[in-house]
């Protein structure tokens, strides 16, 4: 008779442990919903005819209420195998010099207010600093329910137009930065990669992290052969850290190629498809000669620059879910 495996009853219950908290937390949205439609309609019982402020608050919660219900509608909706799952989400800077690694900075920034508004935990696997300012490249992974069927409407290349403050004759630039969003993969959804297909590499870490990191070879460098996609990530003080981290990006990686591709195995892909899916950009930010930031692939749009670069991206992400649950 074989013996039941510890580990396995322990992960068990950690997934219906958390599993019963996400219903737990569901249950308790909803109530609060429940509750605000009711002070809404108490209120709206005894407001006085010519009281303005008030009116103009119910009217403003009355919106919120119902940006909370899409929000609601939309969950129920993100039924993908993924769309549950934490994400890799990596950011490269494109054309356009150091105005480029400013502006790959500015979307970092959006990005983590964005994830801090929806109680998202993020952490930095790697980043690689510009050489005069901003960001050539960072590597994040975002914790939350929902986080990847969110943040996938996020992929693709965002285009920055305004006047550049790193170009001396003031004029008006155009910068790009790619956003690659891929799905952390669970235990359940785990696969198998040959080891002989990989290659990989030790080297000194840079950054914050404090002087072991800059003393030993910790950081991680992946190559799967086969496709010639590269990982890292440097983040942990443990090189078995560093490593776990960049092998779960690369599966990551060669599950969403996978797919793009249309391939049964992981076995079929090879270094002619590792660029498969690069387009035009997704979404334009105007901070010049006008304020606009426009989705071009759900024409939604918004003149309120800074408010999207604060993270209120809910109503792109929203349009462009909509559109792909049709």
């Amino acid at each position: 008779m074989q013996e039941p495996n510890l580990w396995d009853d322990i992960n068990k219950a950690q997934e219906i442990t958390q599993e019963s908290k996400r219903i737990k937390d569901k249950i308790d949205r909803f109530n609060t919903v429940v509750s605000r439609v009711d002070d809404v309609e108490t209120l709206s019982e005894l407001i006085e005819e010519d009281d303005e402020e008030t009116a103009r608050e119910i009217i403003k919660e009355i919106k919120s209420i119902n940006d909370e219900i899409e929000v609601f509608r939309i969950e129920i909706l993100l039924s993908a195998e993924y769309d549950r799952n934490d994400v890799i989400l990596t950011l490269h800077t494109g054309v356009g010099g150091t105005d480029a690694n400013d502006w790959t900075e500015m979307l970092l920034r959006m990005y983590t207010r964005w994830c801090e508004k929806k109680g998202y935990k993020v952490e930095t696997l790697d980043y690689l600093p510009g050489d005069e300012a901003g960001v050539k490249s960072v590597t994040l992974r975002v914790k939350g329910e929902f986080a990847y069927g969110y943040l996938k409407a996020e992929k693709g290349i965002h285009r920055l137009v305004r006047i550049s403050p790193f170009n001396a004759n003031g004029k008006r630039q155009t910068s790009f930065t790619s956003v690659e969003v891929l799905p952390e993969l669970t235990q359940e959804q785990d696969i198998d990669i040959n080891p002989a297909d990989l290659k990989i590499d030790t080297y000194r870490a840079g950054g914050a992290g404090g002087q072991h990191v800059n003393k030993t070879e910790s950081a991680i460098r992946i190559t799967h052969i086969p496709t010639g996609i590269v990982v890292q990530c440097q983040n942990e003080r443990s090189q078995f850290s560093n490593r776990d981290t960049a092998m779960g990006m690369l599966k990551a990686k060669l599950i969403e190629l996978k797919e793009r591709s249309h391939k049964e195995k992981i076995e079929d892909l090879t270094g002619e498809l590792k660029d498969i899916g690069w387009g035009s950009q997704i979404r334009s930010y105007v901070f010049h000669p006008y304020s606009l930031v426009k989705d071009h692939r759900t024409g939604t749009e918004t003149s309120n620059v800074q408010g999207v670069m604060d993270g209120e991206l809910d109503a792109f992400i929203i349009s462009f879910l909509n559109r792909e649950t049709k």
